[in-house]
């Protein structure tokens, strides 16, 4: 197997972190970026105990700026990114008719407008070479919708779209461009939702549990091989079964 320089955004939260771990775990040398240093630098302490070394770089991933030059820093360090995760995301949940102008724009900047910030410095770079991944982490709500959400919503419906007009114009340069959708995840801030909403939750996913970070990461981890080189523009739903469509 070849080893890739990865980066995934976000990287040091749940899903993120299951991500990065399996991309190491293939031999690849991996980064993520971070905002508050503190936080980072103890995750990276407790991934280097877990024996996963993991780069970090500062950088926004609402910022143009602060993203262009967070990859630069990255590429310094480890080398061309040839994999890239947009996996970033926040949520300000809140009725429409309640949303301010600010919270419409933190989730859009954060979850969707990101995925220009951090791929345009990449992708020039990707298309020389004639190789890469990118992988947009969109979500069930995305699909499907969701009350209190317009925001999260729209931005990660926005995810796929960019990611299908994207693989139509590197698909002959050896670049794929895939969408994974994940359900509700075991992540720190589901397990946050009150006990009885969960439970709720659960009660319509078919599988009857949660998604696991792991599952998420498998996902990524076979979107990214060689093998996978014929699939690009794809959305793939991971939800146990909570959506269906075809």
């Amino acid at each position: 197997m070849t080893v890739r320089v990865a980066l995934v955004t976000g990287g040091t939260g749940g899903i993120g972190t299951a991500i990065c771990k399996r991309l190491v775990q293939l031999g690849h040398r991996v980064a993520t970026n971070y905002r508050n240093e503190t936080k980072a630098r103890a995750w990276q302490t407790q991934m280097q105990a877990e024996g996963f070394e993991i780069a970090l770089a500062e950088g926004d991933v609402a910022d143009p700026d602060s993203a262009a030059a967070m990859v630069a820093a990255i590429e310094r360090q480890l080398g061309p990114v040839e994999v890239l995760v947009n996996n970033a995301g926040i949520t300000r949940d809140t009725t429409f008719h309640r949303m301010t102008a600010d919270q419409w724009r933190d989730v859009i900047d954060t979850n969707l407008n990101s995925c220009f910030n951090v791929t345009r410095p990449i992708i020039e770079g990707m298309r020389e070479r004639k190789w890469g991944r990118i992988i947009q982490i969109s979500s069930i709500n995305g699909l499907k919708g969701q009350y209190g959400q317009a925001n999260y919503a729209a931005a990660k419906a926005g995810m796929h779209g960019f990611t299908i007009s994207l693989a139509r114009e590197n698909a002959r340069l050896g670049i794929t461009v895939n969408t994974v959708s994940p359900g509700y995840v075991a992540t720190d801030m589901v397990m946050a939702v009150p006990e009885e909403v969960r439970a709720k939750i659960v009660a319509d996913i078919p599988t009857g549990r949660l998604g696991k970070p792991e599952e998420i990461a498998y996902a990524v981890a076979f979107l990214v091989s060689d093998e996978a080189a014929w699939i690009t523009g794809s959305n793939l739903d991971i939800n146990g079964g909570h959506h269906m469509g075809w």
